[in-house]
Parts: structure tokens; sequence; C-alpha cells
């Protein structure tokens, strides 16, 4: 079993309340790099609980549930199913900074696919992660 995390950060020239409104808006995913659509799969639309499915242009779909919630500071979510992975758990987190705001997106996770395999993958959720928070980031400044 091969385990790991990613953890990527910016600085977004705006302050937290603007960036938590953008973020915590689960299925507005117009930032997320790739993504074609994004819908609810509970009626229930924020906080722990809060399900959705995203689907990307590559034609993958991606079930996530909220697990972790706390309002103008973070949002943890979990991967159930359409990642090459056993288990995934994710938090992106806001930070007051000066009159900007720090966004941090960090996940943990593991899969029994080859290294060569999980190595690959690292390196794809670290672009995919870098590449969303610029494009939040020319959203919101």
């Amino acid at each position: 079993m091969n385990s790991g995390s990613v953890k990527k950060s910016v600085t977004i020239d705006a302050d937290l309340e603007k960036v938590w409104t953008k973020i915590s808006k689960i299925t507005k995913l117009d930032w997320l790099n790739g993504q074609k659509s994004t819908k609810y799969l509970s009626e229930k639309k924020s906080g722990v609980g809060s399900k959705r499915l995203i689907s990307f242009e590559d034609g993958s779909d991606v079930e996530e549930h909220i697990v972790g919630w706390k309002p103008k500071e973070y949002f943890s979510y979990i991967a159930i199913s359409g990642l090459p992975l056993n288990a995934y758990h994710a938090t992106i987190s806001v930070q007051k900074s000066n009159k900007n705001t720090k966004v941090t997106w960090e996940s943990y996770f593991a899969s029994d696919n080859t290294k060569k395999e999980f190595d690959e993958f690292i390196e794809f959720l670290s672009n995919f992660y870098a590449q969303s928070l610029k494009n939040l980031k020319s959203e919101l400044s």
C-alpha cells in the first residue's frame, strides 16, 4: 500500500469573506481545472453531510462527501468513487493574511497501485491543485 499527500497554497488579493463565499459553494466549481459540471447528490447543500458529483472534461466522475465544515475557516471532504485510490481525504482552508487571504488545499491518500502509477498520480494531483488555485486567484483578484 502506498500513501502520500499533496499540499498547495495561494495568496489571493481579496478579503476572506469573498474567498470563503466562492469556495464554500461546493457545486459552483468554475475555477476547478477541467471541471465540466458539478451537481448535488444530497438535499443538504453545505456543511457536513453534503454530497456532490464532479464531472470532468476527460469523462471521469468523482463523488465526494463533505465530512468537516467550519465556516470561514475550512471544509474537508472524502472521495467515495472516481479516483484511482483506496482512500482520499482533503481539506481546503482559508486564512486571513494582512489584506489578503491564503487558501491551502491539502490531501492525504492511499492506494494499492504500483509505485510508478502512484507517483504519476501524485504529480497529476499536485499540478491539478496548483492550476485550480491559480484559476481561483484569477477569478477573485
